[in-house]
């Protein structure tokens, strides 16, 4: 079975001051992107591809020095449900082996390795369809088979992402809140929070 992280990196991160994909935690750190790529990897994925948006030509640029395949999502100030269809069409055109895509953004840094593995261990083949929840709140990662991909994508819209497919198709949930929190970052001072606590 074939596994493509798909990360959805495409945003302006307006309150964050940039791109999220460039954001470093601090001075010598990876990207958000680099490290988002880093996370995919280690827990098993055979392929990634990166959507990108906001200044798309230098978030594509440290993107494809990860190794990872790059996505332009030409409409991402729509918000995530834009990101989330270039990716689908990306994959539905140039994946032709994937059988199950891990959607995941990047602006996550305590979703580590670890929760992606427990999550990808949900996988069973095109029909899969399941996502992460921490203590019981639904998040990210996503999985997804790609018998889903059409219908998801053809529900994307605003910042919604597979929401609304989600709230009507019966999914598997898988609990990671004993791993991590499951929060994005926002602005600044989350990002030194979440950094702080992983020192």
């Amino acid at each position: 079975m074939t596994v493509v992280a798909l990360v959805l990196a495409a945003g302006a991160g307006r309150r964050m001051g940039g791109p999220k994909a460039l954001v470093r935690p601090r001075p010598g750190a990876p990207t958000l992107l680099e490290a988002a790529v880093g996370r995919v990897r280690a827990a098993g994925c055979d392929e990634v591809v990166v959507v990108v948006g906001a200044e798309a030509s230098a978030a594509g640029d440290v993107a494809r020095a990860t190794g990872a395949r790059v996505v332009e999502a030409t409409g991402w100030d729509e918000g995530m449900g834009a990101s989330l269809r270039a990716g689908l069409d990306a994959l539905t055109s140039g994946a032709e082996d994937a059988e199950v895509a891990l959607v995941t953004l990047v602006d996550l840094p305590d979703v580590g390795p670890d929760v992606l593995a427990r999550v990808l261990d949900a996988a069973d083949g095109p029909a899969t369809l399941a996502r992460a929840t921490y203590a019981g709140t639904p998040g990210h990662p996503v999985l997804l088979g790609r018998h889903h991909w059409a219908p998801v994508r053809d529900s994307a819209t605003g910042d919604r992402g597979a929401r609304e497919y989600l709230r009507v198709t019966d999914h598997r949930l898988v609990e990671c809140g004993d791993l991590a929190t499951g929060r994005d970052v926002d602005t600044v001072d989350d990002l030194r929070r979440s950094d702080a606590a992983d020192a």
